[in-house]
């Protein structure tokens, strides 16, 4: 029997390293200290990390804030429509009593002749001088001229007190707004598209958190798998070191002191690999504890042993139809369409008069009653309309409308654009998908041929039927694809979670029924 070809020592380890190197990119991209732990970490499933994200994870109470906020301004522009009530009052205390001065004047009479016709004038005679009775005769009288001199009259300055020192005066002031060419109306648009925003954005945050603890969980899960694995790998590469090094020390021939070496020192390279293996888990499993809204010192182990793969059998034009409907994002986009239609009203408002009823009911305390502050004058009420009209405003209310309208315009080309790119994202992750399991089986057949690799390989060594490279290099690519079906299936498992993110709701039973389960 030939003896089997033997590559040079340093090719053997460069061609073993290089497998091995491509088992550690496989690995999630985690950095960071590990923490030592000796107390065993509380376990949760899926579920009791989404119900515990929604009560601990901070930003679902900054999104309802927001809500709310958005709520509040509805809630103002509303009060538009009401009458609007304000009571003023004030107490005043002057140094002096208000006054009037009146100056002096004067009125000069011109000189004046009356003329007085002649007549005739009954007079009466008392009794005792004709006779025993008064006795009426009439009498002539002659026509007469009456002069009188020029005369003026000097009025001299008056001090007339209006109030005394001390008021008291309370006013309620009434003013309701009639008509107004639409303004409360394209407020009430705005405000309104703005709680709808804000609603979608709520929703968006709870399907991120959804999205990131999912994937998060199914991280620490394959974090924790792949842990495992390369323990069971470092295993087994230590019993064959330990075969190794005892063919190599009876001195049969077949294994060489470079074979030897070679061997350890991937052995200790796997078991520094082994290390940062751990390391990534402990960070996996607290990333996903930040997720949920836990202290960072804490850490959740994932329940689940393995991550569930369920084949995808959706329809992309349902899931299209489903995404314009339900994708936050798009209905937010709705939203400002909205706003920006009752931002054109607003604006074409400034052209329409606006028609207000306004009164007031006053009340004056004064210790005087005189002056302005007379009993008519310390209580009353009026009654009245206003109206203003825009006339002319340099044509500043014809720009706003033409800006309202372009901003209105350019909402609606962003529309279509956010409806292409929401269909060819869904394109993009459903040939992800259809990529991801085509490579679950065919990583799946290589994990169970390089299972048997190894096996065979592993029994043919102890009859030392084939090298030390071959073992290794047997029991490594048992690694390497083990690690590839493992990453396929939280591939595809981290794809279903955004799929069900860009569609806007839970799209489990479009993603096929029951999950395959693990080998």
């Amino acid at each position: 029997m030939h003896a089997p070809l033997r590559l040079p020592v340093g090719m053997r380890f460069r061609r073993a390293w290089g497998v091995f190197g491509i088992a550690a990119l496989l690995l999630p991209p985690l950095s960071g200290q590990s923490e030592t732990r000796t107390e065993p970490l509380p376990e949760c499933s899926l579920e009791q990390c989404l119900s515990t994200a929604w009560e601990r994870n901070r930003q679902r109470p900054a999104s309802r804030f927001a809500l709310a906020a958005a709520e509040a301004q509805l809630r103002q522009a509303l009060a538009g429509y009401w009458p609007q009530l304000s009571l003023k009052a004030g107490y005043e205390l002057l140094d002096q009593y208000r006054n009037f001065v009146f100056p002096t004047s004067s009125w000069t009479i011109p000189p004046q002749d009356v003329s007085v016709p002649p007549g005739v004038a009954l007079i009466t005679v008392p009794a005792g001088v004709l006779g025993p009775a008064a006795v009426q005769l009439p009498v002539q009288t002659p026509a007469q001229t009456i002069s009188s001199a020029p005369q003026q009259f000097t009025v001299p300055v008056q001090d007339i007190q209006l109030a005394d020192r001390e008021t008291i005066a309370g006013t309620l002031d009434l003013s309701w707004l009639l008509f107004d060419g639409g303004l409360r109306a394209g407020l009430r648009a705005q405000a309104r598209g703005g709680v709808l925003a804000a609603q979608e954005q709520a929703r968006r945050t709870d399907l991120e958190i959804v999205e990131s603890v999912t994937r998060f969980y199914y991280g620490a899960v394959l974090a924790r798998q792949l842990h495992r694995l390369g323990s069971e790998t470092l295993e087994r590469m230590e019993a064959t070191l330990k075969l190794t090094e005892s063919v190599y020390r009876t001195g049969s021939g077949t294994v060489t002191k470079s074979d030897y070496l070679s061997n350890q020192v991937m052995v200790e390279s796997l078991r520094a690999m082994t290390a940062t293996l751990a390391k990534n888990e402990a960070l996996a499993q607290a990333a996903l504890a930040n997720v949920m809204g836990l202290p960072w010192q804490e850490s959740v182990s994932p329940a689940e042993r393995d991550i569930p793969f369920a084949p995808f059998h959706g329809d992309l034009a349902a899931l299209a139809g489903q995404a314009y409907e339900f994708n936050p994002d798009w209905r937010a986009l709705a939203a400002g369409l909205l706003a920006a239609e009752g931002a054109v009203r607003e604006a074409r408002s400034g052209q329409a008069p606006q028609l207000a009823l306004t009164g007031s009911l006053h009340r004056i305390e004064n210790g005087y009653d005189g002056g302005f502050v007379s009993d008519r004058n310390k209580r009353g009420w009026t009654v009245g309309l206003g109206l203003r009209l825009p006339l002319f405003d340099g044509h500043l209310t014809r720009e706003r409308i033409s800006e309202a309208r372009a901003r209105l315009a350019a909402l609606q080309e962003k529309k279509i654009l956010l409806r292409e790119g929401l269909g060819l994202q869904l394109r993009q992750i459903v040939l992800e998908l259809a990529a991801a399991e085509r490579a679950h089986d065919a990583s799946l057949a290589a994990r169970r041929a390089a299972e048997e690799d190894r096996d065979l390989n592993t029994r043919a060594y102890f009859d030392q039927l084939v090298d030390t490279e071959k073992v290794v290099r047997a029991q490594l690519m048992e690694a390497l694809m083990a690690a590839q079906h493992l990453k396929t299936r939280y591939d595809h498992a981290a794809l279903q979670a955004r799929l069900a993110l860009l569609v806007g709701r839970e799209v489990g039973h479009a993603l096929a029924t029951e999950p395959t389960p693990p080998p």
